[in-house]
């Protein structure tokens, strides 16, 4: 019982750095001391897609369903819980490559805005 709720709770945390990674420059405009935070993290979360790397909390998931007696998944996590519900086709590493993309090219179009803004303010 345990090791499902902290499987559970990685996947919860997991999604919720998914989620700061691709739309966290939105807390950014709020919040300017989140960059320091949110930056590092799009970094970590497109290196892991342009590298076909695996999270470290995919196994960690893994490893804990194991002991929790049910079925672990071979999959990444964004195939595994994101890609059926947005996208009917499996995991490719052309759509790795593009989530990757998606998530850096919004945030630099944030980040754009922010200094863009910064700039209009001091003029």
């Amino acid at each position: 019982m345990v090791y499902h709720v902290l499987a559970d709770v990685i996947v919860v945390i997991h999604l919720g750095f998914v989620l700061f990674a691709a739309l966290g420059g939105f807390l950014v405009l709020r919040w300017a001391q989140c960059a320091w935070i949110h930056i590092p993290a799009v970094i970590w979360a497109a290196s892991i897609e342009f590298a076909g790397w695996v999270c470290p909390l995919t196994p960690l998931e893994n490893w804990l369903r194991v002991k929790a007696g049910t079925d672990s998944y071979t999959s990444g996590f964004i195939e595994h819980y994101i890609v059926p519900v947005l996208y009917p086709a499996t995991l490719t590493r052309e759509l790795q490559i593009t989530l990757g993309v998606l998530v850096m090219v919004m945030n630099l179009a944030i980040y754009g805005w922010i200094i863009h803004r910064l700039f209009k303010h001091k003029a």
